[in-house]
């Protein structure tokens, strides 16, 4: 089928522009999202109603097989996200939720605490942003709702833990693929100064909205910034209502599973399952890695095996484990069979939502692939500028594709070689301050993006409705990356990263001033 070319054209913005659009005034994701696709579809297919629907037919059918066989990463999310929650069902089943929650309680002895555990465990689990999201909340969320932390929180923290820290760690799925391009960058360049690895290990400070929205994530839960949305889902968490705004989003997602809890559980029913998802996961990304070392006859290396992992089936298989322990810690209780069986399908149920939602959001993203979003944004930053604005220019740029197309690796993968192009052309000694935008900029859009699949896991790890979780973190988000550009700006026109950090944190701290200003100051809260 040909399709109409909009790699120069900004109708290709349409279709994303719509679906963000739509979701920010309405609130419905589905139809935000499923309007965009119709759009996007209909200017491919140069709106030909029968073309438009093989072209759509072809999407969907993209989700669940390609290259002639089983769409293997897709639907290997997809059966982790059912696996994990049939684990969750069975946490509460067992009582195992409900002992973590009060053996916490008689340890975590504030609200504060409550959020620096979520925050924590965001930043020591950090082989992959899917699984963070999804454990971290599975195992934070008992605690945070005992202390009344709302769920828009909750997701706040996952959400800006996740990715910053994956995106800064090189033993870590993001950080293996990003060292995998930026090895191919420098070999195109002859830059020999520095392996890949070495690249990217200088780059970390660099990343100014990664080390900056963790710092602030920590700063928000220690002094209780909320500002904006974010007041009022703490107001109402505060009044007992842990969810917050009863939309159709957050009651398609994020209803409580209505298990009758056992009273005989332990913590170790929660414990053991969650350890065990952990070890097996990591263990099986070792495995995968291992065998793709293998089949090239490389030898085996803890970098190499991250940088080669199969991500999907290592979730699957940790999954798997994960539930192989949880039913045992259930059935030794004994729990009836029938009870168990129920409490299987009700978790597997509480994922739909959150399913459909993904689905959507992949269609739409291989639909804006397909119109070249990417191409024509990036081609946006060719022309005439001046060498020293370039970092700050990419960071501002990578942020508009990730928060258009949903994705932050897609936007890694177009926007790291211009980068490095620009580099090449203009001062090769701002090569890594300008990969280190692309990366920082990657990060922030997609932090913004209603569509980003990894936005959508974390409003499912919190249980938050979708819209509600882009809401309140998109303040904290901007006032990162306003510190962020500062620190670009200065590192660009000085080259020097110490200047550079010195002029973040002078930003940092600014703005922390600010949110601890708008915090006193008196807000409509909701009844």
């Amino acid at each position: 089928m040909n399709l109409t070319d909009f790699s120069s054209s900004a109708l290709s913005l349409l279709p994303p522009l719509l679906a963000l659009g739509l979701a920010i005034a309405t609130r419905r994701v589905l139809l935000s999202l499923g309007m965009g696709i119709v759009l996007g579809t209909v200017l491919l297919t140069d709106f030909s109603i029968l073309s438009s629907g093989q072209y759509l037919l072809e999407v969907i059918t993209g989700l669940f097989i390609a290259d002639g066989g089983l769409n293997s990463w897709n639907l290997s999310i997809l059966a982790f996200l059912i696996l994990l929650g049939m684990i969750t069902a069975l946490l509460s089943l067992s009582g195992g939720t409900r002992a973590f929650a009060n053996w916490a309680q008689s340890r975590i002895k504030s609200k504060r605490g409550a959020k620096l555990l979520a925050a924590f465990l965001g930043v020591f689990i950090f082989v992959d942003d899917y699984f963070n999201s999804l454990a971290v909340g599975a195992v934070s969320r008992p605690v945070t709702d005992r202390f009344h932390v709302s769920r828009a929180k909750l997701a706040y923290i996952l959400d800006s833990t996740a990715a910053p820290m994956c995106v800064i760690t090189p033993a870590s799925s993001w950080g293996a693929y990003i060292i995998t391009v930026i090895g191919s960058i420098l070999v195109a360049h002859g830059v020999t100064d520095y392996t890949a690895l070495g690249a990217f290990v200088t780059m970390i400070p660099m990343n100014f909205y990664a080390i900056f929205a963790l710092l602030l994530v920590f700063a928000v839960v220690w002094f209780q910034l909320d500002i904006g949305p974010m007041r009022q889902f703490e107001y109402q968490a505060k009044k007992g209502s842990r969810l917050g705004d009863e939309s159709e989003n957050c009651a398609d997602i994020c209803d409580d599973l209505g298990i009758e809890e056992s009273d005989k559980g332990s913590v170790a029913d929660l414990v053991a399952p969650i350890i065990v998802l952990v070890v097996a996961t990591v263990g099986a990304m070792l495995y995968t890695g291992g065998l793709a070392l293998a089949a090239e006859d490389q030898s085996f290396s803890l970098l190499g095996a991250f940088e080669n992992t199969d991500v999907g089936m290592s979730l699957l298989w940790g999954g798997l484990a994960g539930l192989a322990v949880s039913l045992v810690m259930t059935a030794k209780q004994g729990i009836a069979v029938s009870d168990i069986a129920k409490t299987l399908w009700v978790g597997a149920k509480s994922m739909f939502g959150a399913i459909l939602i993904l689905l959507f959001a992949w269609s739409i993203g291989h639909i804006i692939g397909d119109l070249q979003t990417g191409q024509y944004l990036s081609s946006l930053v060719e022309g005439n500028l001046p060498a020293q604005l370039l970092p700050v220019v990419l960071f501002l740029l990578a942020a508009v594709m990730a928060f258009a197309t949903g994705t932050s690796w897609g936007t890694f993968g177009i926007m790291l070689p211009i980068a490095g192009d620009l580099a090449a052309a203009t001062d090769i000694a701002l090569m890594l301050p300008m990969l280190s935008a692309v990366l920082a900029g990657a990060v922030f859009g997609d932090h913004c993006s209603p569509i980003s699949d990894t936005t959508i896991l974390s409003s499912t790890g919190a249980r938050c409705g979708h819209i509600d979780h882009v809401a309140t973190q998109l303040p904290y988000a901007i006032g990162g990356a306003t510190v962020s550009t500062v620190g670009f700006v200065v590192l660009g026109f000085t080259a020097s990263l110490f200047w550079s950090l010195v002029a973040s944190v002078f930003a940092f701290v600014a703005l922390c001033a600010g949110l601890m200003w708008l915090k006193k100051r008196p807000c409509k809260l909701m009844g």
